[in-house]
């Protein structure tokens, strides 16, 4: 029962990380979807793998007042992309834009799955492939057959 309940916990704990300082917030609360929106849109530098909006870093912690910031001053969804994305460049979209900077990033999955299947293939087809018995010398013949010999008796 004790596993179970540490299970739960440590999955729950990511979830409980980011939780937002209400002194960060927006009042508007219309205001405030628009930006937890556009934050899960911005990768956290720091955890790389993680949005701003669920990461506890100080860094996201700085891109969420700013994303706040740029949503209180009126700015769209796309001009506050814009704005963090010239500043940081293409890291901090989750989703950068496909470009020829970004095919291999895009690409990857793509490769790798090809990749797997190719390995999957060739191993299937030298399974399959029969390895031809190789002949027996005269002196592992009679082995074989006082082996047998002794088998039967």
């Amino acid at each position: 029962m004790m596993k179970v309940l540490t299970m739960l916990l440590a999955l729950a704990t990511p979830a409980l990380a980011a939780v937002s300082d209400p002194a960060e917030m927006l009042r508007d609360p219309a205001q405030e979807e628009r930006a937890r929106a556009i934050g899960r849109e911005l990768r956290c530098m720091v955890c790389q793998n993680q949005s701003i909006e669920d990461s506890d870093a100080e860094l996201a912690r700085d891109l969420r007042r700013i994303v706040r910031e740029q949503v209180s001053a009126g700015r769209s969804d796309a001009e506050v992309l814009r704005f963090l994305h010239d500043r940081y460049g293409d890291f901090v979209l989750l989703r950068p834009p496909v470009k020829a900077a970004t095919l291999l990033l895009w690409g990857a999955p793509v490769i790798a799955l090809a990749g797997g299947l190719l390995l999957i293939r060739s191993s299937r087809r030298r399974r399959a492939t029969p390895v031809p018995a190789a002949e027996l010398t005269t002196a592992e013949r009679a082995r074989l057959a006082s082996i047998e010999g002794g088998r039967d008796a």
